[in-house]
């Protein structure tokens, strides 16, 4: 490991969080990214090397979600920095864990440190939200921001709001051994909506928000069912409707799918009930013919942060 080298991890994420299209979503603890960032005399990102569960990733910054983050913050804070990275992928792409966004993340935080600039994480996340747009071909923060604060956080244009989760609220998160787009994902969503299923979903975000602010897992409870998204997106996930059952069926509060999928979660009052429904959502997901992994996580879940050492990349 090269002496001079300041590594950074970022944690996976539930994008969405069912009612929270495009700016709602929480971090997990599990798999992260992790990116090593150096200052270097060659002007620009140079991104030495990719490892980890990932590889075949652009070397090019302005094709890379961690290059086009840490350009971004270059440009803006100290035109003509040149700073090295190497990518160590924890976080599988297409998987509706927040892979590209946790690159970007995780090489902003490094490359904050590496160039001395003491930036806190609500000026960092503009630039992680101009490499996570190299992956999805649209500027949202639903991962980004929980990555960068920690936590559900609710994700604006131009900042982030933390919002309080009850204690003792746990979230399964079940990884089937298939990938799907971003991109993909959204083309399912390229026909307009009825106005009537709009303001219902609008409805249960502000249901799933009240009931966080007044500490009401009931509340959260009626409002966690995506009637906008899920429908959609639902069919490109061999055996949802399974899944989503055996998570309910085990007390779930609500379940959907993560992101763009294909990862599916609930949210859950407790662990014990969260490591339950994990395994009956896996057992979903195998009689669909898939393969899993399972993630059970406090929705209040780790922040991105710099660390010591070069571990790796596993929780």
């Amino acid at each position: 490991m090269n002496p001079s080298m300041i590594f950074a991890i970022a944690p996976a994420s539930v994008g969405n969080a069912a009612v929270g299209f495009d700016l709602l979503g929480h971090s997990i603890e599990g798999p992260f990214d992790r990116v090593g960032a150096r200052r270097i005399d060659r002007p620009g990102v140079t991104i030495a090397e990719v490892r980890g569960c990932v590889t075949a990733l652009p070397l090019e910054p302005h094709r890379n979600t961690a290059g086009r983050a840490v350009q971004s913050l270059i440009d803006a804070e100290v035109p003509g920095a040149g700073i090295e990275l190497i990518i160590d992928k924890g976080i599988p792409l297409s998987s509706g864990l927040g892979g590209s966004a946790a690159s970007a993340v995780a090489a902003v935080v490094a490359a904050n440190a590496a160039l001395g600039l003491g930036l806190d994480a609500q000026a960092l996340y503009r630039h992680a939200l101009a490499g996570e747009a190299v992956a999805s071909g649209a500027i949202h923060g639903d991962n980004v921001a929980p990555q960068l604060l920690g936590g559900l956080v609710l994700a604006l244009p131009d900042r982030m709001i933390a919002i309080p989760v009850p204690t003792g609220l746990f979230a399964a998160v079940v990884h089937p051994q298939l990938e799907l787009s971003t991109r993909e994902s959204r083309a399912a969503l390229a026909e307009p909506f009825p106005l009537e299923t709009v303001v219902a979903q609008t409805r249960h975000l502000a249901m799933l928000l009240s009931g966080c602010y007044t500490d009401d897992p009931a509340l959260i409870g009626q409002g966690l069912t995506d009637l906008l998204v899920e429908p959609r997106r639902k069919h490109l996930i061999p055996g949802f409707d399974r899944v989503r059952a055996a998570a309910l069926a085990t007390g779930a509060l609500g379940a959907s799918i993560s992101g763009a999928g294909p990862s599916v979660f609930g949210w859950f009052r407790d662990r014990e009930s969260a490591e339950r429904a994990s395994e009956s959502m896996a057992v979903a997901f195998a009689e669909a013919g898939l393969r899993s992994d399972r993630y059970v996580s406090p929705v209040a879940g780790p922040a991105a942060r710099r660390i010591t050492g070069d571990p790796p990349c596993s929780a």
